[in-house]
């Protein structure tokens, strides 16, 4: 298995940058005056956007879409033939695209069980790619992400675009250079309203979806869907998604482990919550609702000397009694998403994708930072550079900051039957070793779900497993049974390589 030890990373990457010396992108010879050919795969939601930033970078022409709904591909490329001329072709495999001697570099917002076989396979193909977060929908397939960039001598950027944003850098430095004093602790927070995706049924799937290619390395489900929605609610279910610990999770996260200046994966983990407070119908005491994600979940990560802790809540988030946090965020009720440092003499908080404030010990505000970035732009640079330092976001990064995410979740799904009182749960945390008040979070946690009505005395949570983590062989070692959710079973010839194989 690839070693993650920083000394290694840093040979392979300057070898990799040798390598990558030479002038072409994707098709051989191409020179600096020539339009970069961009193929877009997924197209439905976040793709949108990546084919905005494509159609606003005069280097980049869109050549290929590619989505499993034929009617979506279409209309995407309708539109883009209005605005760039050119009217690119509609494909439903994206193996065609990575065929394609026309195609440079490609840009996938595909479901998150996709995102790493596409990647995999387009680097293979001599494509750069550019993956949304997060990176991959499980830990060893971010691991062989990073053996094929380096293997094949490709760019791979992460989606995570607080690493191109002006704000986010300045406040990164600014700890860096003591603005805060000591900085060990970093939460991450994901308040964001999310209403119940309905109750598990039989539903159809849109009849202009292919949806044995939609479904890929994904085992092949009855052909029938389980959840209203079909599009963008797969996220709720884990056979797909990751929750948004894994949805949001990753933004935050990836804030966190930079800022605190975390070059590894946690030691130890612990996470606890549930699926809870959808009224959609009852069964055997249960809330029954057709995703399987939690909807509250606090995971709890050691470091050794330093910690990350990200909270979800996804029920309502008006009328906060969160006094410390209302402060910080300048608000009281809504969404609350982004990072909140705690250092000794002061804090640094991130609210919004370019913007950060400063406050002293007394939480009053001393320095603000502003500005966004253009993370395509410095993608489609890179891949003109071929220089990996020269990325924003380099798939290693998007790495280790998705496998935040998903080792709270394995550990939420390792416990998910142990449904503990309030008082159980705050036993078990005393005996966990975490630089946050982890007693005052739960609490927190609590009044939120009393809040929203949920009878915390009879709805219990899930305490999940406490696991450790060997972040240099990417194994658990008190619970070798969790290990089988470090992967997935892939269905042929969907099947995401391994590091060693790729």
């Amino acid at each position: 298995m690839t070693s993650l030890n920083r000394r290694r990373f840093l040979s392979t990457a300057s070898a990799a940058s040798l390598a990558l010396a030479a002038p072409a992108i994707g098709r051989a010879g191409i020179s600096a005056n020539d339009k970069i050919g961009v193929a877009v795969v997924g197209v439905n939601g976040r793709g949108g956007e990546h084919i905005s930033e494509f159609l606003r970078d005069d280097r980049t022409e869109i050549r290929v879409i590619v989505d499993v709904d034929e009617a979506v591909a279409n209309r995407r490329c309708d539109d883009i033939e209005k605005k760039q001329g050119l009217r690119p072709k509609p494909v439903s495999d994206m193996r065609q695209a990575f065929e394609d001697d026309a195609v440079d570099i490609i840009s996938t917002a595909t479901p998150n069980h996709w995102h790493a076989l596409t990647g995999i396979w387009a680097m293979q193909a001599g494509k750069d790619a550019y993956i949304e977060k997060p990176v991959c929908h499980n830990v060893l397939e971010g691991t062989a992400l990073i053996a094929a960039s380096r293997k094949y001598g490709r760019m791979c950027q992460v989606g995570t675009q607080c690493r191109s944003s002006k704000a986010i850098i300045e406040a990164v430095a600014f700890m860096r250079s003591g603005g805060i004093g000591e900085v060990k602790l970093a939460r991450g927070l994901c308040y964001k309203r999310r209403k119940s995706i309905g109750a598990k049924g039989d539903y159809a799937i849109p009849a202009t979806v292919n949806f044995d290619m939609w479904s890929g390395p994904a085992s092949l489900t009855d052909p029938r869907c389980t959840r209203p929605n079909f599009h963008y609610d797969w996220h709720w279910q884990r056979h797909y998604g990751n929750g948004d610990l894994g949805n949001q999770g990753p933004h935050q996260t990836d804030i966190a482990r930079w800022g605190l200046g975390i070059d590894t994966h946690p030691s130890r983990i612990l996470c606890y919550g549930g699926r809870l407070g959808y009224q959609a119908e009852r069964r055997d005491d249960k809330y029954v609702d057709a995703g399987d994600t939690a909807n509250t979940e606090v995971s709890i990560y050691d470091y050794g000397d330093r910690s990350i802790v990200f909270e979800t809540r996804g029920l309502s988030v008006d009328d906060s009694d969160d006094t410390e946090l209302n402060t910080l965020f300048q608000s009281k009720s809504g969404n609350k998403v982004g990072v909140v440092f705690y250092g000794t003499e002061g804090y640094v908080v991130q609210d919004s994708y370019s913007h950060c404030w400063v406050y002293d010990r007394d939480m009053k505000v001393v320095k603000e930072f502003k500005g966004g970035g253009e993370h395509f732009r410095n993608f489609v640079s890179a891949c003109q550079s071929r220089k990996v330092e020269d990325l924003a976001a380099d798939v290693r990064e998007g790495h280790l900051s998705a496998a935040i995410s998903h080792l709270g979740n394995i550990s939420f799904y390792a416990g998910e039957s142990n449904r503990l009182a309030v008082t159980d749960i705050s036993a078990a945390l005393r005996d966990f070793r975490s630089l946050d008040d982890n007693e005052a979070t739960l609490q927190r946690t609590i009044q939120h779900l009393k809040k929203n009505g949920v009878n915390t005395d009879a709805d219990f949570l899930s305490l999940g497993a406490l696991l450790e983590f060997n972040p240099e062989q990417e194994q658990f070692t008190n619970n070798p049974s969790a290990n089988a959710w470090l992967t997935r079973e892939y269905r042929a010839p969907y099947i995401c390589p391994t590091a060693d194989k790729v």
